[in-house]
């Protein structure tokens, strides 16, 4: 399954679940939960931390949490 850290520019995934069951509070009080749309918008220099569209909320995480967030990938836009 994808996670999070996995999505290329434009790609929109549903939240399915958790590798591990340890996300830190601010991440779910942030709309990070199954059933939420994700949408990776930039990548920092050296690629890392990520920058995404959270159910329309904006944030940067490091890619290790990323990897944690496993999703579907339902859409493709046009690169940027």
């Amino acid at each position: 399954m994808a996670t999070v850290a996995d999505l290329r520019y434009g790609q929109v995934g549903i939240i399915k679940d958790f590798t591990e069951h340890i996300l830190p509070i601010k991440l779910l009080e942030l709309g990070c939960l199954p059933g939420n749309s994700v949408e990776l918008l930039q990548i920092a220099p050296f690629n890392d931390p990520i920058y995404i569209n959270l159910s329309g909320s904006h944030l940067a995480i490091r890619r290790s949490l990323a990897a944690l967030i496993e999703l579907e990938i339902i859409e493709e836009t046009q690169a940027q």
